[in-house]
């Protein structure tokens, strides 16, 4: 049996077993999938005793996206870019190959919405904080013009030059009045909504609100920018699309059914309401 699991402090939360073990129970594979939780500072003696346990794939969540590289022996050119991991794969020779699926995910869950062409395109990205490191990879990668928002431009600059191989933009969240003008779109990576509160908006004339978090904590967030005339979307389907890029590197190119999935979520966190 292929022992797989998701890690991370606090992990009871995660939604990762219920969407593999969906694919698993589908395909009527012989694999099982579990949420372990590895305190923060003992990510490389867990990876050990997981090599020991014989785990073959593990999805690696806060805090252990930057504390798994010390274990890996290969990784990605995302990864290397990104900074982060959240797929660790053991190696037949030994070791674990560390990859990172939200760059991905986040296109594959964009592409769902019609998003394809992003040359050209432009994106303004609010935070420059973990979640938007992946983002900024992939729609560099992809041709986006990027314009990056936050309270500490510094930080924006910095994390621009590190994810993308490209020149793009950046500047205070205060002006995210005055750059919307000329958005495509809006993508959301702060936390802004975890407190119920929420970043003002100017009126959105149905372009698209993306917010990377779900269910309670993006509600108030995207509740406003409903309000301000904005198509919104959020972040459950990068969650079960970045899965689903998981799932095929453990299972030899297998491509889940990324709706079944999406669907268990959606009735798992609306029973959770």
């Amino acid at each position: 049996m292929k022992r797989l699991a998701v890690i991370g402090d606090p992990i009871g939360h995660s939604l990762s077993p219920l969407i593999h073990m969906t694919w698993i129970d589908t395909l009527g594979l012989d694999a099982s999938y579990e949420s372990i939780r590895v305190p923060a500072g003992e990510t490389e003696a867990a990876l050990d005793d997981f090599t020991h346990e014989g785990f073959t794939g593990l999805n690696v969540t806060l805090p252990h996206k930057q504390a798994v590289l010390a274990k890996a022996t290969r990784t990605s050119d995302a990864v290397k870019a990104i900074g982060a991991a959240n797929t660790l794969t053991r190696l037949s020779e030994g070791g674990w190959q560390a990859d990172n699926t939200d760059a991905p995910g986040l296109t594959a869950a964009l592409a769902r919405l019609g998003l394809t062409d992003w040359v050209g395109m432009k994106v303004l990205m609010l935070g420059a904080g973990g979640a938007a490191r992946a983002g900024l990879f992939a729609l560099d990668q992809a041709g986006a013009e990027i314009i990056l928002l936050n309270r500490t431009v510094e930080k924006a600059e910095h994390i621009l030059g590190e994810c993308c191989a490209r020149q793009h933009r950046s500047g205070p969240l205060d002006d995210l009045a005055v750059h919307s003008a000329e958005a495509d779109l809006i993508i959301n990576t702060t936390s802004a909504g975890h407190g119920g509160n929420h970043i003002p908006l100017p009126p959105g004339e149905g372009r698209l609100f993306y917010d990377m978090s779900y269910g309670a904590p993006a509600r108030p967030q995207l509740e406003h920018a409903a309000a301000q005339g904005w198509k919104t979307e959020d972040g459950l389907a990068m969650l079960v699309c970045q899965a689903a890029e998981s799932f095929s590197i453990w299972f030899d190119g297998e491509r889940p059914d990324i709706e079944v999935a999406l669907s268990a979520c959606r009735t798992s966190l609306e029973q959770d309401a």
